[in-house]
């Protein structure tokens, strides 16, 4: 007798979002009726500009030819792609949820470069362009979950962290990986005040940044990444919370101690390094046993329990093996 084994990170039928709300036809069709053909992949992103459009802008796949699909959430059914583009954290363009949306159009994400310094062989400042190139784009499913206790489902598009971070040749003093958010305080306005140390930091030990859930990231929905979202390019890490998914990425710097990062650096009793979704550690001021799953309402909310690492366990847990969690958070 067979037995199938379920992993952890797959998704129970009743918290996905009901399908017919998942990326009408019509927003497909708008979005990609005037996509130029016949573009080569070198030229896609020197091309393209996504802004802060609320249906989904130039269709990947359109000049790339193909992304490949995984199997990572194919059980799975994204937010709406509206309700993904106005509901974010992205403090560079104000502390309100809908801020990024309505203030990040003007960012220009082209072109685009990111410097590479620190510990490694293959250092200098790179065009994203050929960054991305040497990896085939790829699109992953994952659960998004924020630390004020908010989660949603997205498609992402893009490639394994680890690939590009090999490219740059890391040596064995490479205990870690910083990386910087773009500081243009004329482009993004919420840099121009606030509380936060600008630019925005962050980082990953080096084995994190390696595993094979770590995404370097240039789309959504099959699309190019809306501004608001962290164009032109930034990481998704599934089992952290949000905070951890640095945008608009400008610098990477492989590093031997743990580095700096906003966050932490702000408030250390709040926000820990390893920022791992644990339901067995509260944030002090709010409850992380459970999570409302986006889209919801007043009458239902949506609220489910948070699972550890935010269901992918399986593919993570052994990182942290030995360590205690609720210590290092």
């Amino acid at each position: 007798m067979l037995i199938k084994s379920i992993k952890r990170s797959n998704c129970s039928e009743s918290e996905v979002t009901p399908e017919a709300v998942y990326l009408n036809r019509r927003q497909f069709m708008k979005a990609s009726s005037g996509v130029a053909l016949g573009l080569g992949a070198g030229s896609v992103f020197a091309t393209l500009q996504s802004g802060n459009s609320l249906v989904p802008p130039t269709p990947l796949k359109e000049v790339f030819g193909k992304i490949a699909q995984t199997s990572y959430g194919a059980s799975e059914t994204p937010a709406p792609f509206d309700v993904a583009t106005t509901y974010n954290n992205f403090y560079e363009f104000g502390y309100g949820k809908g801020d990024p949306s309505e203030r990040a159009g003007n960012l220009q994400t082209r072109p685009w470069t990111i410097t590479v310094e620190g510990e490694a062989e293959n250092l200098g400042t790179f065009d994203l362009d050929d960054v991305i190139r040497s990896s085939a784009l790829e699109e992953r499913i994952y659960r998004h979950r924020c630390v004020e206790a908010w989660s949603m489902v997205i498609p992402w598009v893009g490639v394994s962290l680890s690939d590009v971070l090999k490219r740059f040749k890391p040596t064995s003093k490479a205990k870690y990986v910083y990386f910087e958010t773009l500081y243009d305080p004329e482009q993004m306005p919420g840099q121009s005040g606030g509380n936060l140390d600008w630019p925005y930091r962050e980082g990953l030990r080096i084995d994190e940044a390696m595993n094979s859930l770590a995404m370097f990231t240039v789309g959504m929905y099959g699309s190019i990444l809306p501004n608001q979202n962290g164009a032109p390019v930034r990481l998704i890490l599934p089992w952290k919370y949000g905070f951890k998914s640095i945008k608009s990425i400008v610098k990477i710097r492989f590093v031997e101690t743990m580095p700096i990062t906003t966050w932490s650096s702000l408030a250390e009793n709040e926000y820990g390094f390893y920022a791992n979704v644990n339901p067995n550690v509260d944030h002090p001021r709010w409850t992380q046993k459970q999570e409302r799953r986006l889209p919801g309402g007043i009458l239902f909310p949506n609220v489910i329990d948070t699972q550890m690492f935010n269901g992918y366990e399986d593919e993570v847990a052994s990182m942290y093996s030995g360590m205690d969690l609720k210590r290092f958070f």
